[in-house]
C-alpha cells in the first residue's frame, strides 16, 4: 500500500489547476485508504479496555502487570504508586478508558538507577512490516492522549531487543489536569533485522521518571546503538511529589509518516488478543453419586492458544473444606489441568479460579 506523506500547501493566489487538485485528490484517497487497513497499530490495547488482572492495585513499588492487559509497570525504586483503569478520557474522542499512575510515596530526589515507566512489549513477528534492517524501512508514527499534573518534557522511547539499538522523543505537556493529545514520530532504521517469532522485540516505553544513568547524555532522537545515558534526556520526574498522576489513552503506533485516526477494536477481538498473552479462568470440581475416588484431575483449555507454553500459572480454590490439594498444572499453550484431593467422602462441587501467563 502506498504511504500518504503529505497534502500539498497552498499560497495565497495560487491557481487550484487540474493537476494540483488531482494531488490533493490522490494524497486524500490514500489517507482514506490507510484508515480503513486493518490492524494497523501495532499497540496492543490501546484504548485500555481490557484489564483482566484488576481495575486498581496500590502500594506498587516493583516491575509487574497490574491492571490493563498487555501494558506492564518498569520500576526501580522509584516511589509507591497506584496503578489504575479510570473512567476518564478526552471528551468527543470516542475513548472511554484511560491507564493512570498515581504517586502515594514520594523520591524527590532519584539515585542514578532508579526508573520508572510504563511498557508494552510486542513480539517480532508481529513487526515484520516495518522492514527494519533493511532498505526498504518504514518509519512509524506514534499518537496517544495524555493528561498530567505536572507539566514539561517528557519521553517515548523505543528499543529494540534484537539488536540492542534505541530510538527516543521527547512531548510536552502543557497544562495541569488537561487531555492533551500528542504525536511523535520515529525514523526508519536500515540497521538490524527483528526476529521473526514469537520473543520480545520491540520494547514501547513510556518514561515517568529516570535518574542520572538515563538523563545524563544526549536524547537519542535518531536509531543507534542503545547507550543507557542518552535514553531518558529532559524527562521529568512525576515521583516528585504526593498525589502526581500521569494518565493516558489512544495510544496507536503504526508505520508511516502521518498519523491516521484511532483504531477502535471490537471488545470482544481484544480480550482475544490480550488472551494470548494472559488469560483468567474457573473450573468446576465434582464429587458426586457416593464415589470412591478422592483423587482426580479436570482439564483447562485455553480460549485463546498462547503466544508460548505459560511461564506462570495459578489458581484460587473457593472450598477448602472439601478439597484439600488442588494444584494447576501446566500443560503447553493450548491448556493444561487441575489435580485435586477430596478431604471426606462426601458429595460436593467447588469452584477454582486459575489465571495462566505468557506475557513477553
Amino acid at each position: 500500500m502506498a504511504t500518504y506523506t503529505s497534502i500539498p500547501a497552498f499560497t495565497s493566489g495560487q491557481v487550484l489547476t487540474s493537476a494540483v487538485m488531482n494531488d490533493v485528490k490522490n494524497n486524500l484517497d490514500l489517507t482514506n485508504a490507510q484508515s480503513a487497513y486493518p490492524y494497523r497499530s501495532l499497540i496492543y490495547n490501546g484504548a485500555m479496555q481490557v484489564h483482566q488482572r484488576a481495575t486498581s492495585t496500590a502500594s506498587i513499588t516493583s516491575s509487574a502487570y497490574h491492571t490493563a492487559d498487555r501494558w506492564s509497570t518498569a520500576l526501580i525504586t522509584l516511589g509507591t504508586w497506584t496503578q489504575s483503569v479510570e473512567n476518564d478520557a478526552p471528551t468527543g474522542s470516542g475513548l472511554r478508558k484511560s491507564l493512570k499512575m498515581l504517586c502515594t510515596t514520594a523520591d524527590a530526589s532519584p539515585a542514578a538507577g532508579d526508573v520508572l515507566g510504563i511498557d508494552q512489549v510486542l513480539e517480532g513477528q508481529d513487526l515484520q512490516r516495518i522492514a527494519k534492517g533493511t532498505a526498504s524501512a518504514q518509519s512509524l508514527v506514534m499518537t496517544f492522549w495524555v493528561k498530567a499534573n505536572v507539566p514539561g518534557t517528557y519521553i517515548v522511547a523505543l528499543y529494540d531487543n534484537d539488536n540492542t539499538r534505541h530510538v527516543c522523543k521527547s512531548y510536552t505537556i502543557s497544562a495541569s489536569g488537561t487531555w492533551e493529545k500528542k504525536e511523535v514520530s520515529f525514523p526508519a532504521d536500515a540497521s538490524g533485522l527483528f526476529d521473526n517469532d514469537n520473543a520480545a522485540s520491540l520494547y514501547v516505553r513510556f518514561y515517568l521518571a529516570a535518574g542520572s544513568n538515563r538523563t545524563s547524555g544526549t536524547l537519542a532522537t535518531t536509531w543507534a546503538s542503545f547507550t543507557q545515558a542518552n535514553d531518558a534526556v529532559g524527562q521529568v520526574n512525576l515521583a516528585s511529589a504526593i498525589n502526581n498522576y500521569w494518565q493516558v489513552t489512544g495510544v496507536q503506533l503504526e508505520t508511516g509518516s502521518v498519523s491516521t485516526p484511532f483504531e477502535f477494536q471490537p471488545y470482544g477481538d481484544e480480550l482475544r488478543r490480550c488472551e494470548r498473552y494472559y488469560e483468567t479462568g474457573t473450573t468446576w470440581l465434582r464429587r458426586q453419586n457416593n464415589d470412591t475416588v478422592r483423587s482426580s484431575y479436570e482439564s483447562v483449555p485455553y480460549r485463546v492458544r498462547k503466544r508460548a507454553t505459560p511461564g506462570t500459572v495459578s489458581n484460587t480454590n473457593s472450598n477448602t473444606t472439601n478439597v484439600t490439594i488442588c494444584t494447576f498444572v501446566n500443560g503447553d499453550d493450548t491448556g493444561g489441568y487441575i489435580t485435586w484431593t477430596a478431604s471426606s467422602s462426601i458429595d460436593f462441587q467447588a469452584q477454582v479460579a486459575w489465571t495462566a501467563s505468557a506475557e513477553l
